[in-house]
């Protein structure tokens, strides 16, 4: 069975930093693509970020460059999000999702597995 576990959130001030981990259990990420997603309350899930399965790829939201890194250690089989200069509207539950059709790329369109999120509040 497919598993991803979100850790990392926590509540942080505004211009802070936390980094957010996705492992995978049950299978081995080498040939998936990892996106990150949000979701704030009252608004749709938004995707974040996303790398291809060797890490040669990646994309990100125009609302998160600059600020983001997407990044992934297959030996652990684990995506990380840097999250850097977080301001209030980051504020959401952060969700990792596995994408086996276009693995090679960044896209993160077909989604297969997906965590149970992680909660990310930056407020003063």
């Amino acid at each position: 069975q497919l598993q991803l576990v979100e850790s990392g959130g926590g509540l942080v001030q505004p211009g802070g930093s936390l980094r957010l981990s996705c492992a995978a259990s049950g299978f081995t990420l080498d040939y998936y693509a990892i996106g990150w997603f949000r979701q704030a309350p009252g608004k749709e899930r938004e995707g974040v970020s996303c790398i291809s399965n060797s890490g040669g790829s990646t994309a990100y939201a125009d609302s998160v460059k600059g600020r983001f890194t997407i990044s992934r250690d297959n030996a652990k089989n684990t995506v990380y999000l840097q999250m850097n200069s977080l301001k209030p509207e980051d504020t959401a539950i952060y969700y990792c999702a596995a994408d086996f059709l276009d693995y090679s790329t960044a896209s993160c369109n077909h989604l297969d597995a997906w965590g149970q999120g992680t909660l990310v509040t930056v407020s003063s």
